[in-house]
């Protein structure tokens, strides 16, 4: 026996401190917990304290209760000097929360536990049929209400009596720690789960897919067989449901006051319901649609992000062996059903923009249609058609008003830069200070009117094009600095150090003559070579005289619709007219004429006379006024215009050509031998063919 550490009385450790300052006071006795007296292997007790400090201090270390009571109740067993030992708990029959040893009674003292629960205190009784089997019944108390350690055994005594209420009050404490643990590891896994499923939703990117998505990982979430989501349609009066399963078209719309769902809708609360089928308040004509058979179910609101009732979200069908759902299942659900109200308002917004963005992107693809069927027009929508696809820098150059940006804009609509941004910017608008702040942005207080920091126009298309217009207009600092952003793909914006990268495809447009402006050194050669990888050249409308129809009967169809009128149609005189003009101003002239006479024509139809005020004889000379020319060459010019763009008008067909310029056949082949006109000995040719 270990002999006991001395004691010191009262009075000597008063008599120690007026005779000692603390501060200089040894340490007179120490007493650990396994020191106490109650841990004497002579102390009756001290087995049974013993295994209620193991008990509580396992209990803090075990995650489920399976597992702790597997561990401890052999323990009990053996302290308890039984045969059997058991925890039961009575909903309201009696069921085996975990079992321990043999029953050699094969009987349960129902009224023992019963009565043991009624009294909240431990009994000691024998069994009815054999008469040497004792149980003793103990409560573990309010911690675990209607749960009993229950005992057996052939030498159970009163005396096990406290034994058996010490034991059975210190499991209850260390029972509800391991509980309370388990529930609260389960409830972070739900969490961590729930927040790993709510980042799988922005990988939707449509409402029937995210819905599926939401109902594949609830159904996994509760282990139950199968979930829906219910939209409230509130106009309508009715729930959808997605998915159906089952159901044709995977969707079901139903009244949204009837059911389960109808109840959880217009009540806003959770409903859980254990047997369907004996639920008033279940409808079983889902069921009947879907071929599928509801035993349980749990129904939740489903609320967006300013907490308004959207819908309802309901898991069917429990599975893993437990029956029903509980009071988790539906706090799990509803916070799921937080992240998928949230998940699934964003993809519809997310759709609408899209939608919006596509209606856009195909009103922009029709008002840049490049209409004719000149061999220039079929040839300059075949090179757009190849080079939309690819990335090259292109240089449109042309006369003003040929269709310079609607080519640059066809080149971004019809590639994979179709839904990105197209910016234009005129170059010749702006000065060189101005055009480095619109293209490349500023930050505030880079000069004296910058107030706040703005972005440049190669930061707004990106991703897209920009389409740089009268690029020959630009200056030489201008086109320096543009040239290292083509070159670096970088950007810094005036003011600033930081390097911006760029992912913008560049097209540039002029009407200047850049070879000649390149020799007499107003535009940078390396800036040519670097914009000229691909170039397209556009034809003036003069010179394709067959499209003029095309394009006016074009406008004027779209400027009727803006005018709200019906299309106007052309007479035969008016057609005429407008192919024998000249168009100087190519097809911008044509737009906007056509823009008046959709507006201003006072008939249902466009005579000659509608076009009269609009396109005088005077404009229609081909014959360059600012040249130097004699009367002889600036008439023989004009008969040779004349002559192609006649020819142009009719096809080609020479009979004709030559009944509309009142010539006989072979006088008009000679007049344009006489006029040294090239076409005159090729038509002679292939009429000899």
């Amino acid at each position: 026996m270990t002999k006991p550490a001395p004691s010191i009385t009262k009075e000597a450790l008063l008599i120690l401190l007026r005779e000692y300052p603390v501060s200089k006071i040894e340490t007179v006795e120490w007493l650990d917990w396994k020191r106490l007296p109650l841990f004497s292997r002579f102390d009756d007790a001290a087995s049974l304290i013993q295994l209620g400090d193991q008990l509580l201090e396992e209990a803090t270390q075990q995650t489920t209760a399976a597992d702790y009571l597997r561990q401890f109740l052999p323990q009990l067993a053996t302290e308890l000097s039984c045969q059997w030992c058991t925890l039961i708990e009575r909903t309201p029959e009696w069921e085996t929360i975990f079992e321990f040893g043999r029953n050699s009674a094969a009987s349960f003292p129902t009224n023992l536990c019963n009565e043991a629960l009624d009294r909240d205190a431990a009994g000691l009784g024998a069994d009815e049929k054999k008469a040497d089997w004792f149980y003793i019944a103990a409560p573990l108390g309010d911690v675990r209400p209607g749960t009993v350690l229950l005992v057996g055994g052939r030498d159970l005594t009163s005396e096990a009596l406290s034994n058996a209420v010490v034991a059975a009050r210190v499991l209850g404490y260390a029972l509800s720690i391991v509980e309370k643990r388990e529930k609260h590891v389960k409830r972070i896994g739900r969490l961590e789960t729930t927040l790993h499923i709510a980042s799988s939703f922005s990988s939707a990117r449509d409402t029937q897919s995210l819905l599926e998505l939401i109902a594949k990982e609830a159904t996994r979430l509760l282990v139950s067989e199968r979930s829906s989501i219910f939209i409230w349609d509130q106009e309508h009066k009715q729930v959808v449901a997605c998915p159906a399963l089952g159901v044709e078209g995977n969707t079901l719309r139903l009244p949204d006051d009837v059911g389960i769902v109808g109840e959880v809708i217009h009540s806003g609360k959770t409903v859980t319901v254990d047997d369907a089928y004996n639920d008033d308040r279940f409808d079983p004509s889902v069921d009947k649609s879907s071929g599928f058979r509801t035993r349980n179910l749990l129904c939740v609101p489903l609320r967006n992000n300013a907490g308004e009732l959207i819908g309802a979200f309901e898991v069917m069908n429990k599975q893993a062996g437990k029956s029903d759902f509980d009071d988790d299942d539906a706090q799990s659900l509803e916070e799921l059903g937080v992240q998928a109200a949230t998940a699934l308002e964003n993809t519809r917004e997310l759709e609408q923009l899209s939608r919006s963005r596509d209606q856009l992107t195909e009103q922009a693809k029709q008002k840049v249609r490049i209409i004719g069927k000149s061999s220039a027009i079929d040839a300059l929508r075949s090179t757009i058609e190849r080079l939309a696809s690819t990335d090259l820098p292109v240089l449109i150059l042309g006369e003003s008003g040929t269709g310079k940006e609607v080519v640059s804009q066809s080149l971004h609509y019809q590639g994979p830069r179709a839904n990105t941004p197209f910016i234009a910017v005129n170059c010749a608008a702006l000065t060189e200070t101005l055009l480095e702040s619109e293209l490349f942005g500023h930050e505030k207080g880079a000069f004296t009117d910058a107030h706040e920091t703005r972005i440049g126009k190669f930061e707004l298309a990106e991703g897209g094009t920009l389409f740089l217009d009268e690029i020959g207009d630009m200056s030489l600092g201008g086109q320096a600095k543009l040239l290292r952003v083509l070159e670096q793909k970088v950007i810094t914006r005036v003011g600033g150090s930081e390097s911006i990268p760029i992912n913008v495809r560049v097209v540039a447009a002029t009407n200047a003559k850049l070879a000649d402006a390149v020799r007499d050194k107003k535009f940078r050669e390396d800036l040519f070579y670097r914009l000229s990888v691909v170039t397209l050249e556009l034809p003036p409308l003069r010179e394709r005289p067959e499209d003029v129809i095309l394009l006016a009967e074009f406008f004027l169809t779209q400027f009727c619709g803006q005018a709200n009128r019906r299309v106007l149609k052309m007479s035969a005189e008016a057609k005429k007219r407008l192919q024998a003009h000249l168009w100087p101003g190519n097809v911008r002239e044509l737009r906007n004429l056509m823009e008046r006479v959709a507006f201003l024509c006072a008939g249902d139809r466009v005579e000659v006379e509608d076009l009269a005020f609009i396109l005088s004889p005077s404009r229609d000379s081909v014959v360059d006024m600012s040249s130097d020319l004699s009367l002889k060459e600036a008439t023989r010019l004009f008969q040779q215009e004349y002559i192609r763009r006649t020819i142009k008008r009719v096809g080609g067909n020479m009979s004709e050509t030559a009944k509309c310029l009142g010539l006989h056949r072979s006088n008009l082949y000679r007049k344009m031998g006489q006029l040294e006109m090239q076409e005159a000995s090729d038509m002679s040719e292939e009429d000899d063919d």
